[in-house]
């Protein structure tokens, strides 16, 4: 499943607009990434978006 854990980010649908008005549908996906965090000893391995390690880093979860 795309979507992240952390900051519930999923994926997007929508619409490429060629030059001549042309619509086709489109999906935008996460970035998602494999990390592996320490939580009470344990190691847990998470899909996460970018954005959401940014916030563990920030929080000082993930060095």
């Amino acid at each position: 499943m795309q979507k992240c854990i952390i900051t519930g980010k999923g994926k997007q649908f929508g619409n490429n607009v060629s030059f001549s008005q042309r619509h086709t549908k489109k999906v935008w996906k996460p970035n998602l990434q494999k990390k592996t965090i320490l939580v009470d000893g344990k190691k847990i391995t998470l899909k996460i978006s970018t954005q959401g390690i940014r916030t563990l880093k920030k929080q000082g979860l993930i060095k």
